[in-house]
C-alpha cells in the first residue's frame, strides 16, 4: 500500500525472535468491551504468544464478553487476567502495573484501543520506558479544541472555533459571533454523541443547555460547519514509517445529527491530493505511531479534518479491513507497541471492496423482531450480518451508533454486485420496534 517513509535509515529485521520461556506481558487498558478488543486484539495477542493483563473499570462486563467469545469458539490468550482499575486516572494505571506480580519481569507494552484512554496509556508507557504514542499527540487529538489550535499554529488548516469551558454558562454564547450554521460537540466526545448542527445563537444556547443537562461538567466546542463528502483515512505507523491502509467514504444521516449509516471502501490508491494533505496534517499533530482513524471532509481539492481518532477504526470496520487486506493487522498494531518495526511493504491486497451497512433504530422502544446472525455467499459477494441489539431489549433513541440494531458486512471485488446484494438483504428482512 501507499506509505510515507519518515526515516530512511536501515531498520532491524522484523523476524520474530524465538518464544521466551515466560510469555511477554502486555497491559491493555479498556472501558466497556468492544468487538475490536474481543475479536481483534485479544486473538492477535494469543497468536503472538503474549500474556495479557486487561485493566478496566468494568471487569464483570469483560469477563462475560470473553466467556461468550470463547463459547463461540473464539480464541483468547492462554494467560488473560482481567483486573479492576480506574483506567481514566493515569496514576492508578501506573500504580496497578508497577504493583502487579509477574515474577519480577517488567511489562513489555501498554496499549489501548479506547478513544478515552490514549493519553493515559501513552503516559504509562513513557513512565516504564516502553514504546508508545507521544502523550502530547494523544491529548492533542482527543481534545478537539486543542486539535484546532495545533493545526492553526502549524499553518496546516484553520477553521473558526470557540470553546465553552467546564465552568462557563451556555448563556454566554448568545453574543458569540459565530459563522452559522455551526456545529456543537463535546470537546472530548466520540461517536457523534451530542454532536448537533445549530442554525443561530438561540439554538446554540438551547443545544448547549441540553447537553449540559446530562453532561454537567462537559466542555464543549463550537466550530464552523464543514460541508462536503465525508471520508476517512486509516493509517498504521511505527514512529518511522507510516502506511496508508485504506480509506472509506462515509454516508451520514441528515443534519442536525451526524450518525454513520454506511461506509464504502474507496479504491486503491486513496484519492489525491487529499491523502497527502491528511498525512501532512497528522504529522503536524505528531501522529505516526500505531493505528489512527482520521475523518475529513472533501472541499474541492482540500481535505478539511473533522476529527482524529488515535486508534483503529471501530464498529467492526477494523475486523473487515484486516480480512480484506489479507494482513495480520491487529498483530502489526500490537507489535509496534512491543517496539518491533513494521515491514516496508505490508503485502496488502488492493482489489477487495466492502460496504458496511448499519441498520438503525428510528425511535425509542423495545426490539420486537429482527433477523438472526447469518453468513451467506453468492455471486462473489459475502454477506455477514451480525445483530447488535437483542430481541426484547428496550432502549431510548440515542442519535449515535448506540442506535445500531445490526451491521451488515458485504465484501467482494465488484461494487455493483455488493450494492445489489445489500439492497436485496435489507428488503428481505424486517426490524420492528414496539413502543
Amino acid at each position: 500500500m501507499n506509505e510515507n517513509d519518515l526515516d530512511t535509515a536501515p531498520r532491524p529485521s522484523s523476524t520474530p525472535a524465538p518464544a521466551p520461556p515466560h510469555p511477554a506481558r502486555i497491559h491493555l487498558l479498556a472501558l466497556n468491551p468492544t468487538d475490536s478488543v474481543t475479536e481483534g486484539f485479544l486473538p492477535a495477542a494469543a497468536r503472538l504468544g503474549l500474556a495479557v493483563t486487561l485493566l478496566t473499570d468494568q471487569p464483570e462486563a469483560h469477563e462475560r464478553a470473553y466467556a461468550r467469545h470463547a463459547a463461540r469458539g473464539g480464541r483468547l490468550p492462554a494467560v488473560l487476567d482481567v483486573a479492576a482499575c480506574d483506567v481514566r486516572d493515569f496514576r492508578e494505571v501506573i500504580s496497578r502495573i508497577a504493583a502487579a506480580p509477574d515474577g519480577g519481569r517488567p511489562p513489555r507494552a501498554v496499549f489501548t484501543n479506547s478513544d478515552h484512554l490514549q493519553t493515559q496509556a501513552a503516559l504509562a508507557a513513557a513512565y516504564f520506558g516502553l514504546p508508545g504514542k507521544d502523550w502530547r499527540a494523544a491529548l492533542r487529538t482527543k481534545n478537539k479544541a486543542e486539535l484546532r489550535r495545533a493545526l492553526a499554529v502549524a499553518g496546516a488548516d484553520t477553521i473558526w472555533s470557540a470553546e465553552l469551558g467546564t465552568g462557563d454558562a451556555p448563556s454566554t454564547l448568545a453574543a458569540l459571533d459565530a459563522p452559522f450554521p455551526c456545529v456543537v460537540k463535546p470537546r472530548e466526545g466520540v461517536a457523534s454523541e451530542d454532536v448537533v448542527l445549530v442554525a443561530d445563537a438561540a439554538e446554540l444556547v438551547r443545544s448547549c443547555d441540553g447537553i449540559r443537562a446530562h453532561r454537567p461538567d462537559a466542555a464543549l466546542v463550537i466550530e464552523e460547519y464543514l460541508d462536503g463528502e465525508l471520508r476517512t483515512l486509516e493509517t498504521l505507523g511505527d514512529g518511522h514509517t507510516l502506511h496508508v491502509l485504506g480509506a472509506f467514504r462515509t454516508d451520514i444521516s441528515p443534519p442536525p445529527h451526524f450518525i454513520e449509516e454506511r461506509l464504502h471502501l474507496l479504491p486503491h490508491p486513496p484519492p489525491q491530493p487529499h491523502t497527502d494533505q491528511v498525512l501532512s496534517q497528522l504529522r503536524a499533530l505528531g501522529v505516526g505511531f500505531g493505528a489512527c482513524h482520521t475523518e475529513y471532509v472533501v472541499q474541492g481539492d482540500r481535505a478539511r479534518l473533522i476529527e482524529v481518532n488515535y486508534r483503529a477504526i471501530g464498529d467492526q470496520c477494523d475486523l473487515v479491513l484486516a480480512e480484506l487486506l489479507g494482513i495480520p493487522l491487529f498483530e502489526h498494531i500490537l507489535r509496534t507497541h512491543l517496539g518491533e518495526p513494521l515491514p516496508a511493504d505490508l503485502g496488502a491486497r488492493t482489489d477487495a471492496r466492502v460496504r458496511m451497512e448499519y441498520v438503525m433504530a428510528d425511535r425509542p422502544g423495545r426490539l420486537a423482531a429482527a433477523p438472526a446472525a447469518s453468513v451467506t455467499e453468492r455471486d462473489g459477494v459475502r454477506l455477514d450480518y451480525r445483530p447488535l441489539r437483542g430481541i426484547g431489549e428496550d432502549h431510548p433513541l440515542y442519535r449515535t451508533n448506540r442506535d445500531f440494531l445490526g451491521v451488515l458486512r458485504a465484501t467482494g471485488t465488484d461494487q455493483r454486485r455488493i450494492d445489489t446484494a445489500v439492497t436485496e438483504f435489507l428488503a428481505a428482512h424486517r426490524w420492528e420496534i414496539a413502543s
